[in-house]
């Protein structure tokens, strides 16, 4: 039985359904379904980044007694940060579905 290449799965693969699953749950999601591993990897990669950096961040203004609006604002770049990637993945998902299929066809 033959299996099929990377790129017969990613042209078989619903267009519309990577895009969501990359921008509802966000964290590359869409990825896994396109069994895009790599780009999982670094997606998961710099969430954990985003998320290690927040962390710091808000620990030290927390430590040093900031005002109360530093925080929301930490959370506010957190919110943005994660949003971003999110769909700058999203767009990722359903530009590679594009290409390969009209590569393909």
């Amino acid at each position: 039985m033959n299996q099929p290449s990377h790129e017969e799965v990613l042209a078989v693969s619903s267009g519309w359904v990577a895009v969501v699953l990359n921008v509802i749950p966000g964290l590359g999601a869409g990825y896994l379904y396109q069994r895009r591993w790599r780009a999982w990897w670094i997606t998961s990669f710099l969430s954990a980044v985003w998320f290690t950096a927040g962390f710091l961040l808000s620990d030290v203004d927390s430590a040093s007694g900031v005002d109360v609006s530093v925080g929301s604002t930490n959370q506010l770049v957190g919110l943005i940060g994660l949003l971003t990637l999110a769909l700058v993945t999203a767009t990722d998902a359903g530009l590679t579905v594009r290409r390969v299929r009209a590569r393909l066809i």
